[in-house]
């Protein structure tokens, strides 16, 4: 008998042991009652990001695998309990794991738009002329200017043409969507134009740079803001003015806070310093439809990237399939990676490198994304990006050639409605939308609409080749509406952006 139960209790030990390992977090027997979240409810801001922690009941020594998803990936992504605020709206993010979940609400709210412009005092909008020995580098060169009504400059958007495209002259410091973009940040817009032989001036060393110091120096007098000749830079170049670009990361990349290269041309060689490796650049080119033979953009952009991010550095590459030297949507990517940049790197207190657990890696062949210090694979094929929102933007714009917005753009502001004659003018003011500018706005009475501005077309949109603005400068925001009430009557003005978002409606009561 004795036999028999020593034989029943070495036959249940091992049943025995595997109950006992609950508090193991992996064993056969671990019964999971239930799942709780931390914080119990986020609250954020388009582009912030929060983690969320998951603690099993009963606890566990090991950590559980829990599994996450969002009840909306367009308003937010959830990877690891890290969530990404996408676009504004309303989701949950769970937690799951042996059959239990939790859950808990996400609120995502656009950040309040800035102030209109009376409200903060005045913008600068002006042009400059070397020529002579202060322009040894070129026949001319023009630099306009757009200073935002704010107390210090923080850093200068410099955009630089390529050849031939300054015959266009200067219109993109009067382009509202940088301006509104500049005001967001605190940034100055500089644009060139450069007229002369693109290969003298393309090479920084041989003037140009000399001469983009002498243009600072000269607006920090006109404008009174001496920091401009200080501040660090955001680069954007196409062809040699993308050649430029890359010059002048070789030669001046403690000043650069990153740089878009728009298919930058002749695939110079160079050698970068550990300084320009800190630096993020996004490299696009169109492929073997980019310019003639001679240009090698796409030679430029490939071993450009290899050679950078063979050194670990931030560099990322798109090919625009089916677009060419002279038509991309490049602007819709450039925004969102300098934000991206502008939000790690700018301090008061100068420049710092990238933040390794904010960085993303985006694979060229396929567009999937991996946060870096998630991927174990070869990293040096991989794009890096700074964060997961500029990989998001990277992914769609190297799958679809563009990037959408997803925000609706700031409402206008200070509507105004007076007799004039037999009708009423209305104007308004209104800051463009940073991501997608302004399409038109439409114009109503009453809850009618009775206008749209312009009437046909686009309020101000941009040129595919050079990334000029159309029209400069752009048209007044007024409407005659015909009519003039005897009663009260309600006046509303909303802005459409260009990818069709509509802003909440400003609306008066004109008084007769």
């Amino acid at each position: 008998m004795r036999r028999i139960q020593h034989l029943v209790s070495l036959l249940l030990l091992p049943l025995l042991l595997s109950c006992g390992c609950g508090r193991q977090g992996g064993g056969t027997g671990y019964q999971l009652k239930g799942i709780s979240l931390s914080p119990t409810s986020l609250d954020l801001l388009i582009g912030e990001k929060a983690q969320v922690k998951a603690y099993p009941s009963p606890s566990v020594a090991v950590p559980l695998s829990f599994s996450w998803e969002s009840s909306d990936p367009s308003v937010v992504s959830v990877s690891n309990g890290e969530v990404a605020a996408l676009a504004a709206g309303t989701a949950s993010v769970s937690a799951s794991y042996q059959g239990k979940s939790a859950s808990i609400p996400v609120t995502v709210t656009a950040p309040t738009p800035l102030p209109p412009p009376e409200e903060e005092g005045e913008e600068q909008v002006f042009a400059l002329t070397l020529s002579g020995e202060d322009c040894p580098y070129a026949e001319r060169a023009e630099y306009g200017f757009y200073i935002p009504p704010v107390e210090k400059i923080r850093a200068v958007l410099i955009l630089q043409h390529g050849c031939g495209m300054e015959q266009f002259g200067l219109t993109r410091h009067q382009d509202l969507q940088y301006q509104a973009f500049a005001r967001k940040w605190g940034v100055a817009v500089l644009e060139t134009a450069i007229y002369g032989n693109c290969g003298l001036w393309g090479y920084p060393e041989k003037g140009s740079a000399a001469g983009l110091m002498k243009a600072l120096s000269k607006a920090a007098f006109e404008s009174s803001h001496e920091e401009l000749t200080t501040v660090p830079w955001l680069l954007w170049g196409h062809s040699a003015g993308g050649f430029w670009t890359l010059g002048m990361l070789r030669d001046y990349p403690e000043r650069i806070i990153a740089a878009v290269c728009y298919s930058a041309a002749w695939d110079p060689a160079y050698e970068y310093s550990d300084a320009a490796c800190e630096v993020p650049i996004l490299l696009r080119h169109a492929g073997d439809q980019d310019g003639d033979p001679s240009s090698k953009c796409k030679e430029t952009a490939r071993h450009t990237f290899q050679r950078l991010r063979a050194r670990g550095a931030p560099a990322s590459i798109v090919l625009n399939k089916g677009q060419n030297h002279n038509f991309s949507y490049l602007r819709t990517m450039a925004i969102p990676f300098w934000e991206a940049a502008l939000r790690q790197r700018l301090t008061d207190r100068g420049l710092r490198p990238l933040d390794p657990d904010q960085t993303w890696l985006g694979d060229t062949t396929t567009f999937e994304i991996f946060k870096e210090t998630e991927y174990s694979g070869d990293k040096r094929r991989m794009a890096r990006l700074p964060d997961h929102a500029s990989a998001e933007a990277w992914r769609e714009f190297a799958s679809t050639n563009m990037v959408k917005d997803k925000t609706p753009p700031p409402a206008p502001a200070f509507v105004k409605v007076e007799k004039k004659g037999a009708s009423l003018l209305i104007t308004w003011q209104a800051l463009a939308d940073v991501e997608s500018g302004i399409a038109r706005f439409r114009v109503y009475r009453d809850g009618e609409q009775v206008g749209t501005v312009p009437s046909s077309g686009i309020f101000q949109n941009y040129d595919l080749n050079g990334d000029n603005a159309i029209p400069v400068p752009a048209p007044e925001m007024k409407l005659e509406a015909g009519g003039v009430p005897a009663q009260p009557v309600r006046i509303g003005v909303e802005t459409v952006n260009r990818d069709g978002l509509v802003s909440e409606r400003t609306e008066v009561t004109f008084m007769p």
